[in-house]
């Protein structure tokens, strides 16, 4: 486990959030690039959250971890999968140091790290429809939409916020990794689209954007369009609840 101190910077100047309720993280993705150019990402939704390391220019994927988090009452984090480290899937890892301090408009969290490192919040979208945490509940395969029980235990989880997007797709029961890519994305007038800086599977992705069709449908997301790969791809995602 990493024993480290981070610090996160967000301008808060229009919201008006509580010193103990977690909703300042919720909706928002955080960015940090490291001197030798690798680039640590985090993005929280309501209350999921993923980490991950890269290199665009070396078109490098490193490691992701992520799954749940509370700040109510300090900061803590329930880990559902980590691409670096299996054993630790199920893991509680509390942050005993964590503390709140606003000034003017600068908000900073404090933990643990060796290293204090400074994130900064460049994409604040709190009003984007496809903000929140999604599990693949659906999927095109030879003109038949196949559905899946988005509670199993095999998941294909996609977060979206502030600007940032991340799908990782592993198995809690197995503890298992299987693959993951994200970026930067935009969704306006139902054009969905990514801009690919990482994925686990291709690195001959990175630097590419996929644009999509995408409505929501009965709180579902129909997401259509084409693949890295030129092939058809029409995916239904549906709100994570538990």
């Amino acid at each position: 486990m990493f024993n480290f101190l981070f610090l996160f910077i967000l301008n808060i100047s229009s919201l008006n959030y509580g010193i103990s309720d977690s909703s300042y993280m919720m909706n928002t993705s955080w960015y940090y690039q490291y001197p030798n150019g690798n680039i640590e990402t985090r993005i929280y939704t309501d209350k999921y959250f993923v980490v991950s390391i890269y290199n665009i220019k070396d078109k490098n994927f490193a490691s992701t971890k992520g799954g749940i988090y509370s700040a109510d009452n300090g900061y803590y984090e329930v880990l559902e999968f980590n691409s670096l480290d299996s054993t630790s899937v199920g893991d509680t890892i509390f942050y005993s140091d964590f503390d709140i301090d606003i000034d003017d408009e600068i908000y900073v969290a404090t933990g643990i790290r060796i290293d204090e490192i400074e994130f900064s919040a460049n994409y604040l979208d709190h009003a984007n429809p496809l903000n929140g945490s999604w599990l693949m509940s659906g999927i095109e395969r030879r003109g038949e939409m196949r559905m899946r029980d988005v509670n199993r235990p095999r998941k294909t989880l996609k977060m979206l916020a502030g600007g940032r997007f991340q799908w990782i797709a592993y198995d809690t029961s197995k503890k298992g990794f299987y693959g993951t890519g994200g970026g930067t994305f935009t969704a306006v007038d139902g054009k969905y689209i990514e801009n690919i800086e990482f994925f686990s599977r291709d690195s001959n992705t990175v630097g590419k954007s996929l644009e999509f069709d995408y409505e929501i449908k009965e709180g579902d997301w129909h997401h259509k369009g084409f693949s890295s790969k030129g092939d058809p791809k029409y995916e239904i995602w549906t709100k994570r609840k538990q």
